[in-house]
C-alpha cells in the first residue's frame, strides 16, 4: 500500500466517523434506496459561523476541473475529500447517477449524489429542501462557464441543472 492510498483511506475513514456521529446525533430522516439502505439525513447549507458539511467528491486522477469544481464548493464552505477513481462508470453506478447525466466527478453530501458542474446555490438549494423523492443532482457534460468549467475568454455554454430519482425521473432543479 503506497502513502497516497492509506492517507485517502484515512480522510475517507474520517468522513464516515463524522457522518456516522451525525447520525446517531439525531438524524433520522430516512428515504429507501435501491440497496435498501436509509440516506444520510441532510443537514442545511453550511453557515459561516459553522462548520462546512462534509462532501465527498470522485473524481478521474487525470482530470484537472474536477479540482476547479472542488475548490469552488471548498470556497462555498464545504468540508470537502477528494478520493480520485479510475472507475468512475462504478461511482456513478452505486450512485445511481443515469447515463444521459454523466460528467466527470460524481459528488456526495448529505446522502446525495452531485453529479458534474453543478453551481454550489443549487447544492444549497437541494440541502435546504431534503427532497426524498431525489436521489441527485447534474449538470451533463462539461459544459463551458460551468463552475470549475470558466474560459479566459469568458464564454460560456448554456446548461440545466437537473434532478434525478431513485425511480428514473428526471426534471429541471431550480435554486
Amino acid at each position: 500500500m503506497n502513502m497516497t492510498t492509506a492517507y485517502s483511506r484515512r480522510r475517507l475513514l474520517a468522513l464516515f466517523a463524522l457522518a456516522g456521529g451525525a447520525v446517531l446525533a439525531g438524524c433520522d430522516r430516512k428515504s429507501a434506496t435501491p440497496d435498501n439502505t436509509s440516506r444520510m439525513s441532510a443537514s442545511p447549507p453550511p453557515a459561516k459561523d459553522k462548520p462546512g458539511m462534509p462532501m465527498l467528491v470522485y473524481r478521474d486522477p487525470d482530470c484537472g476541473c474536477c479540482e476547479a469544481w472542488a475548490d469552488i464548493a471548498r470556497a462555498g464552505g464545504y468540508a470537502v475529500t477528494i478520493e480520485n477513481s479510475a472507475d468512475m462508470a462504478a461511482v456513478k453506478t452505486r450512485y445511481g447517477v443515469p447515463d444521459a447525466l454523466a460528467s466527470c466527478h460524481t459528488a456526495v453530501i448529505g446522502g446525495y449524489a452531485i453529479e458534474g458542474h453543478v453551481p454550489m446555490r443549487h447544492v444549497a438549494k437541494l440541502l435546504q429542501l431534503q427532497p426524498r423523492d431525489i436521489r441527485g443532482i447534474a449538470v451533463a457534460g462539461m459544459p463551458r462557464g460551468s463552475p470549475g468549467m470558466e474560459m479566459p475568454d469568458g464564454s460560456s455554454d448554456p446548461f440545466e441543472v437537473m434532478a434525478f430519482g431513485d425511480d428514473g425521473k428526471v426534471s429541471q432543479f431550480r435554486a
